[in-house]
């Protein structure tokens, strides 16, 4: 797999992990010693990622979106990137309204090349710097004019990596 190839699999990696709800899937992506700063949080990469799954449960589903995608590769076992994102969280508040908040912004990484198990040399995040554009949260005060009870809620499969119809 080309070094960009392998770097695009990382962010989609982390990002299914949080909509998901999966703790190892998010922490594939980055390096055991990687840091991540997200504001709120300045740290240990996968401690971050169980904080996070932790936190996103209060949320009734999630998807983080990523867009534009710079990959600059700096030499044989380092990169890095910028990550264009839109994350739409949905929730319910004490009084039962739902509500959709929506986030802007960008994830400014550092990647590096390292062997792992077997000899084989992976790309991941060895630093994430997330930053913040804008967000907004609006009331959702009806529903698509579809039959939507009719298809399969997004929360039936969080928390697991088994599709669902297998």
């Amino acid at each position: 797999m080309s070094a960009h190839e392998a770097i695009r699999d990382a962010a989609h990696r982390y990002c299914r992990g949080v909509d998901r709800l999966d703790p190892e899937l998010m922490k594939s992506a980055y390096w055991p010693d990687a840091i991540d700063d997200h504001g709120t949080y300045v740290g240990d990469a996968p401690a971050f990622c169980d904080r996070v799954v932790t936190s996103h449960r209060r949320f009734e589903a999630t998807m983080h979106c990523i867009l534009n995608h710079a990959i600059v590769i700096d030499d044989d076992s380092t990169a890095h990137g910028e990550i264009y994102n839109i994350s739409y969280l949905h929730r319910l508040d004490d009084t039962g309204q739902r509500w959709l908040d929506t986030w802007w912004g960008r994830y400014l990484d550092r990647y590096e090349r390292r062997t792992v198990a077997g000899g084989r040399e992976d790309w991941r995040i060895a630093h994430r710097t997330c930053v913040h554009e804008w967000t907004r949260s609006e009331p959702i005060d009806g529903s698509m004019p579809i039959a939507a009870d009719r298809f399969r809620p997004g929360s039936a499969d969080r928390g697991t990596m088994t599709p669902l119809g297998t």
